[in-house]
């Protein structure tokens, strides 16, 4: 459970520095499958705008939800989301997952949708 432990750890550190932000923040997690995102408020109680692969509009549109071009097209839809929400700035929360593959073209589509973090 060693790799379970280490991204846990780098997570708690991401989000007590976010926290002292206080920003709106760009939450994602993986799955080998799936991949999430959710753009949460100031407070951290409420949940603004989501998407995922398992929603039906995104998912109709891919042959495989666990690659880097479902990374991308999650990134543009909650960068859209969150732009018709109001939202123009986020911190991105990677939840301690390595800022390679499907994490970093999530966030780079979601940056070139128009999000700024």
């Amino acid at each position: 459970m060693e790799k379970k432990q280490s991204r846990m750890k780098r997570a708690l550190k991401l989000r007590s520095k976010i926290k002292t932000l206080s920003a709106t923040r760009l939450s994602i997690h993986k799955t080998p499958q799936h991949m999430y995102a959710q753009v949460i408020s100031n407070d951290g109680a409420t949940t603004l705008v989501s998407a995922a692969t398992t929603q039906i509009e995104i998912k109709a549109t891919l042959k495989n939800t666990g690659n880097i071009e479902a990374a991308a097209l999650v990134g543009k839809f909650i960068a859209e989301k969150a732009l018709a929400a109001g939202v123009t700035e986020v911190a991105f929360d990677r939840s301690g997952f390595k800022y390679h593959g499907r994490v970093k073209a999530l966030a780079d589509a979601a940056r070139e949708a128009g999000l700024k973090f």
